[in-house]
């Protein structure tokens, strides 16, 4: 199996997200479709720059705001290569790319150059800030750890210092994470420091501000699911964690509810989609087997790596396929998912597929954590303790329960 057929090939997009989605339409469209003229409204006519936006989610929500008519899109993002796969793909659907004024930068979006190239843009009426380290494994160590940080935390703080400075975002949206929620991760932690950093610093008079926390992408860059493909294509074991469910929505899903929340979600909210834990909460076995199914494979469960290993090529002649069963004791991680934590209460925003809470300021700022975090992130010299970093977050952020066990996903297929 090529990677283009781990990709999908002759099972395409649409049948792997049906398979592990469990449905045939997004619960989001309707909204989408019964609220497009006010969309439309939003924004035709206007500047547009999305962060971060030629990644999974970024890039799905960029090619929905392309069909709304901005005068100007012009996407930031660190990878070369993505962009280059975003352009193509824009221009090479039905009809073009409809947006003449089209733009892509590979930039950093909290370094120096970002902030020169905001002081000489135009202003931007819409940003959109999908910059995010993402996975619980970038607290496996202090170095990765500070990094987050930095990207998730403080350069958000530079960032939109300077959108204010140069009169930029009338509205601003950045993503959040359902692991914002009652964090057990560091990662989770950082986002909701993010929030934090979104509704309370360096927001301009009269602006528009909102967030959202959503699931798992389905087969998006860097996610398990994407994982199961290439290790097919590759020719090794999948791996899932032992009695673990997710959340999970498709690419052009996930650009639905950042689209939503973006332009319609009220102001000082966090949007979240509703989402039945009966019926939505998937089961990571048995979301392997469904990829499985697909390929033509049953899965044959295993305890140990180097058993899952020599079983490959053996259990493909006889359509089988070797499925790593995994503790789920690895730093950080939560055995479910969840969108409003202790303290926060659930709204109604007038959308059938969207809930929202109301931002809570944590103690980050009033307290002076966030002026210690870019103390620390800019310091190249001096030890740094991931305890007492652990202990200064904890007693910023409500109800961060850090789960440390000393294992780290990098130790694990």
């Amino acid at each position: 199996m090529n990677l283009r057929e781990a990709h999908g090939g002759e099972h395409n997009q649409s049948t792997l997200d049906r398979a592990v989605l469990g449905r045939d339409r997004s619960p989001f469209r309707e909204d989408v479709e019964a609220r497009r003229r006010e969309l439309r409204e939003v924004v035709a006519g206007t500047r547009v720059l999305v962060v971060g936006g030629a990644g999974s989610i970024g890039s799905a929500t960029t090619a929905l705001l392309a069909e709304l008519g901005p005068s100007a899109l012009h996407v930031i993002d660190q990878s070369e290569n993505y962009l280059a796969e975003l352009v193509r793909d824009l221009r090479g659907r039905p009809g073009g790319l409809p947006v003449g004024d089209f733009r892509t930068l590979p930039l950093d979006y909290g370094s120096e150059i970002m902030g020169r190239y905001l002081r000489d843009a135009a202003p931007y009426e819409l940003v959109l800030n999908f910059a995010a380290l993402k996975h619980v494994r970038s607290e496996k160590d202090v170095y990765s750890l500070l990094q987050m940080l930095d990207t998730n935390v403080v350069s958000h703080v530079r960032f939109k210092r300077w959108l204010v400075e140069n009169g930029h975002a009338r509205r601003y949206f950045a993503v959040s994470t359902d692991k914002a929620a009652n964090p057990t991760s560091l990662m989770g932690a950082s986002k909701r420091l993010m929030e934090d950093v979104v509704f309370d610093v360096e927001v301009a008079p009269g602006a528009r501000v909102t967030s959202a926390r959503f699931a798992n992408v389905a087969f998006s860059n860097g996610s398990l699911l994407q994982g199961f493909l290439v290790r097919l294509a590759k020719r090794q074991p999948l791996a899932v964690p032992r009695d673990t469910r997710r959340y999970f929505v498709s690419q052009r899903e996930a650009g639905e509810i950042c689209l939503l929340a973006a332009l319609l979600a009220p102001h000082g909210t966090v949007a979240f989609p509703k989402l039945d834990p009966l019926a939505e909460l998937k089961l990571l076995d048995e979301v392997a087997t469904r990829v499985l199914a697909l390929h033509g494979y049953a899965p044959r469960h295993f305890e140990t790596e180097a058993e899952a290993r020599d079983a490959v090529e053996p259990l493909a002649r006889c359509g089988e396929w070797p499925v790593l069963l995994t503790p789920l004791d690895t730093s950080g991680e939560k055995p479910y998912e969840e969108f409003v934590g202790i303290g926060e209460e659930a709204i109604e925003i007038g959308l059938s597929s969207l809930r929202a809470i109301r931002h809570r300021p944590s103690e980050a700022i009033r307290g002076g954590l966030l002026d210690r975090l870019t103390e620390i992130v800019g310091s190249t010299d001096g030890p740094i303790d991931k305890q007492g970093l652990v202990d200064a977050i904890a007693s910023a952020i409500p109800n961060f329960a850090h789960r440390e066990t000393g294992k780290s996903l990098d130790d694990r297929l």
